[in-house]
């Protein structure tokens, strides 16, 4: 008979043993009830004589798998979890930790305070609170050392890096792989460590060993690559005082974690971390997604072989089609390299990737064989009369109830489905590139698209392992569309004087990853030089136009793929091209601008203005619902620092004022181009903020 000790927590004894049983549906959070029922269960069992040993285990499908995101922002009740990891520590029983599904944060600080620990298969496991901003503070940067060394320890501290089972058992984070249910083990570890064949110990107990050069590689690594970061400093910090008295290195844990919890990047990450659930939240989520059992792909050039790739790893056959076999060859080619990729990275065996090539993969140059896809997805040329006419035949081809999905990244889904007879099931479905690796997709919905094909999109997103964000039919959708508005200041400021290496230094030392310059070139350049063409006859003929990129591209240089572009690519690291720049003082001359100089900080002004002028207009426009899928647009296809939470939380740290001071400084220099966009005045106004209006205010 079990005896509640909390709402989500109880325990029961057989034999001699005590086993705690969490139950916090569906991931046993470390919720206040959670913490306060292990610490109850611990000490009632510690009470009873019969008791020989303990064992804990979840009895959903984790373990434990962190912190209760639902306590976020909110005081934090006792008992804390080092409080928890304390009873357990100091039990005088010994103490089993039977860890299966996610065993993350909290929930692994849990169990390094056990005196042993039993994995199930399928375990994942590590500290992912640098994700978060934050480090383990509840000893994991303490007790990591003891037992797996200070050079692993950082590893998985400092990155938020997740392992399984196998792993973790190598490292010596736990001490065996068990089959079996969670309770059927909990108990045979429990006798096990009675008898002795189960070694337990307290990890405090153990000796750390000093290991200055991890620190120092580590410190130096972060200072070259994160330098803009400040919770993984933070954890080699704290890790580097695990080799003295333990009570002394929990005081300095703490107070790091709480220095780390008054970070502004804490918030920023905390947002990024809701955004993805955020986004999940659309006005057609009621409706029942349609079951997808295979797809087809039109073109397989870059994106399309990326499309597949990413619907293959998902385990969805695919159907891919070419206008020859030689482009077949090349797309078969590129997404054998795709899956390879995924074996060296440790998701895919080489027995899987040979299967999914050989029975999961079908390429052909008959597009009739597409007749039995469920989803059909066409990523071909940025034309729209080529769209037209793949419509146009799909319509014919595709069995009724067929989703037609269209990868464009600019055009005009009304119009695309203007060409079909099944307009309410046709849908835009943007990756983004590389396919098989970036994790955003739009799911733009034309006027008539079906809720259910909405659904659908964000149905398939989920077991593509993406995230979904709804965008309204407009040029370019929500990110390009805001995309090609900041790209233009980047242009101009290159034109009065910066370099395009002086631009993307300054936003890869704002948060960026790459400049706006080198992601051109990793895109392809080709891509948005169609996109220009197309628009150019109903361009402003007052617009101040920049024409280094068409030079560029009238050269046949478009980036990585031709070898060159604004950089020149060869074996070492990308350097500047020297003939870019010859173009750019030909432009300037012909345009009779004389250069001058710009701070990185001017850089990032305009730059972060442009991109927050044109998010609130696509926000007052309808085309994204909320700012916060804006944010999420951003952090997950476009790179965005995640410690700043995205463009529209990036703003609310500005200020709408401030944001309209900028823009009235900047128009006085270019009065066409810096204009304030009314829902920034209606904010000023107002008091308004973007996370007001996340939450319907």
């Amino acid at each position: 008979m079990s005896t509640q000790t909390s709402d989500t927590v109880s325990y029961e004894t057989e034999d001699g043993i005590g086993l705690i049983v969490l139950n916090n549906a569906p991931v046993n959070a470390a919720s206040h009830d959670l913490r306060r029922g292990i610490c109850a269960a611990v000490a009632s069992l510690e009470a009873d004589e019969t008791v020989r040993a303990i064992a804990i285990y979840g009895a959903t499908r984790a373990f434990i798998a962190g912190a209760d995101i639902s306590e976020f922002g909110k005081p934090i009740k006792s008992p804390i979890l080092p409080e928890v990891c304390l009873a357990l520590e100091n039990c005088t029983r010994p103490v089993v930790a039977v860890m299966h599904g996610a065993t993350l944060g909290g929930g692994l600080e849990v169990a390094i305070s056990a005196h042993a620990r039993v994995a199930l298969p399928g375990l994942l496991t590590g500290f992912p609170e640098v994700t978060l901003g934050v480090l383990p503070g509840s000893g994991g940067t303490q007790r990591g050392p003891r037992l797996i060394g200070i050079a692993a320890t950082l590893d998985l501290a400092t990155t938020g890096r997740r392992i399984g089972a196998d792993e973790a058992l190598k490292m010596g984070l736990i001490d065996r792989i068990a089959d079996g249910e969670p309770r059927d083990v909990a108990l045979a570890s429990a006798r096990e460590a009675i008898d002795g064949t189960l070694a337990t110990r307290r990890t405090v107990d153990l000796p750390v060993t000093p290991d200055p050069a991890a620190l120092g590689r580590y410190a130096d690594k972060l200072a070259e690559t994160q330098p803009h970061l400040f919770s993984p400093h933070k954890c080699v910090e704290a890790i580097a005082a695990s080799t003295g008295p333990f009570d002394q290195g929990m005081e300095l844990e703490r107070k790091l974690f709480f220095d780390c919890i008054d970070s502004p990047q804490r918030a920023g990450l905390i947002h990024a971390f809701f955004a993805e659930r955020a986004v999940s939240k659309f006005p057609e989520q009621g409706a029942q997604a349609r079951d997808i059992g295979s797809v087809g792909v039109i073109g397989g050039g870059t994106m399309g072989s990326g499309i597949a790739s990413a619907v293959l790893l998902a385990g969805l056959p695919v159907t891919l089609t070419e206008r020859d076999d030689d482009a077949l060859e090349r797309a078969r080619a590129t997404i054998g390299g795709n899956l390879a990729g995924a074996v060296k990275r440790g998701k895919l065996s080489e027995d899987k990737r040979a299967v999914i090539l050989s029975q999961m993969l079908t390429t052909t140059t008959d597009q009739s064989a597409l007749s039995d896809a469920d989803l059909v997805i066409e990523a071909v040329f940025e034309d729209m009369a080529v769209k037209h006419e793949i419509f146009t035949r799909l319509d014919g081809i595709c069995k009724p109830g067929a989703i037609l999905a269209s990868n464009t990244s600019y055009l005009d889904i009304n119009e695309i489905a203007a060409a079909a007879q099944r307009p309410a099931e046709i849908v835009g479905l943007h990756f983004f590139s590389p396919a098989h690796v970036m994790r955003l997709i739009e799911v733009v919905v034309a006027d008539r698209t079906a809720p259910d094909v909405v659904a659908t999109g964000f149905a398939l997103a989920k077991r593509l392992g993406k995230v979904a964000v709804r965008a309204g039919v407009c040029d370019g959708f929500i990110g390009n569309r805001i995309l090609s508005h900041y790209r233009k200041v980047a242009d101009y400021l290159v034109m009065d004087g910066a370099s395009p290496r002086q631009v993307d230094r300054a936003m890869i030392d704002f948060g960026f990853a790459m400049g706006p310059f080198a992601v051109s070139d990793l895109a392809g350049m080709d891509i948005a030089w169609a996109a220009r063409k197309r628009k150019a006859a109903t361009r402003d003929p007052d617009e101040r136009y920049v024409a280094v990129a068409d030079r560029i591209c009238e050269n046949g240089w478009f980036g990585r793929k031709a070898g060159q572009g604004y950089y020149i690519y060869g074996d070492g690291a990308p350097v500047p091209n020297p003939k870019v720049d010859a173009i750019i003082a030909e432009e300037r001359a012909r345009a009779g601008i004389r250069p001058r100089d710009f701070t990185d900080t001017e850089i990032v002004d305009r730059y972060m203005t442009a991109m927050v002028s044109e998010a609130a207009r696509v926000l007052a426009d309808g085309i994204a619902l909320r700012p916060v899928d804006i944010d999420a647009v951003f952090l997950f296809g476009y790179g965005f620092p995640r410690h700043r939470g995205g463009p529209m939380m990036y703003a609310d740290t500005i200020g709408a004022q401030a944001l309209i001071d900028r823009i009235e400084c900047f128009a006085a220099e270019d009065a066409q181009y810096w204009q304030v966009p009314p829902l920034l005045r209606q904010m000023a106004e107002t008091g308004r903020s973007f996370a007001d209006m996340n939450k319907g205010g």
